[in-house]
């Protein structure tokens, strides 16, 4: 294929007219999301490039934001892999995020721009009508814009880096390729996340700090439900870690 020509359409997705990196990087990731890659398995760069017919540079580079993005990570002298993390890394993670993330929205909803608020409520819309197997890799893209921007929205540069990090870490694509693989699960999951989001981005507009991060909170303890039912990570050993997580937060599921 020549190399200024556009990858070939995977089973139905969309290319849009991006970078050669980004097009290769899409294409990845939605093999990831569908599962056709799954945890542990190796991501060869000949071979990509072979199978896409691109130069191994863009691929290299695709690679590379797989990495930035957690959707991959490199093992020195051996290459680079889709992520299998532990039970116990996973419950890190998601104990971590739902720290971090509920103090980011207590702050933002003071330190907000109307542009970040702007930007938040538009990445909100994009996704309303994203609900179809197709939609996977862009929404799984625009959601996790929306919890970086979030962060970002603090004011507190440290805390989005930090918070950046972590979500790193959390295997939400996993959950994403759980769905893909039972589509039933499709409309209620998405219309709750959108609800919730929605809801976030409404407090934030109020200025209202406790609403905000008690609706983040709220956001971020359903993830938890889907790391039990999708993932089977133990619910007893989730609770125990969440309640000490919350007890030293200002806000409370109830």
């Amino acid at each position: 294929m020549p190399e200024g020509s556009a990858l070939p359409v995977d089973e139905g997705s969309v290319v849009r007219k991006k970078s050669l990196r980004e097009e290769v990087f899409d294409l990845l990731h939605q093999r990831i999301v569908e599962g056709k890659y799954l945890p542990g398995d190796w991501l060869r760069q000949e071979e990509i490039s072979t199978q896409t017919g691109v130069s191994q540079t863009p691929v290299r580079e695709a690679l590379d934001l797989l990495v930035s993005v957690g959707l991959a990570e490199r093992v020195p002298y051996r290459g680079v892999r889709v992520p299998e993390p532990t039970t116990d890394e996973i419950i890190d993670a998601y104990t971590l995020r739902l720290t971090l993330e509920t103090i980011a929205a207590h702050l933002a909803a003071t330190n907000i721009s109307p542009v970040q608020l702007s930007l938040l409520a538009e990445i909100v819309e994009q996704t309303q009508a994203l609900v179809s197997l197709e939609d996977m890799s862009r929404l799984r893209q625009l959601n996790r814009r929306f919890h970086l921007e979030l962060a970002a929205a603090s004011g507190n540069p440290q805390l989005s880096k930090l918070y950046e990090m972590v979500s790193n870490k959390f295997p939400d694509w996993r959950l994403y390729e759980y769905m893909f693989r039972h589509p039933e699960l499709l409309e209620t999951s998405l219309g709750r996340e959108y609800e919730e989001h929605r809801l976030i981005v409404e407090a934030l507009a109020a200025r209202d700090p406790e609403r905000a991060a008690g609706q983040t909170l709220i956001h971020i303890h359903n993830l938890a439900h889907e790391l039990v039912e999708f993932l089977n990570v133990s619910q007893t050993t989730l609770a125990e870690r969440e309640t000490q997580v919350t007890q030293m937060l200002t806000v409370h599921i109830e």
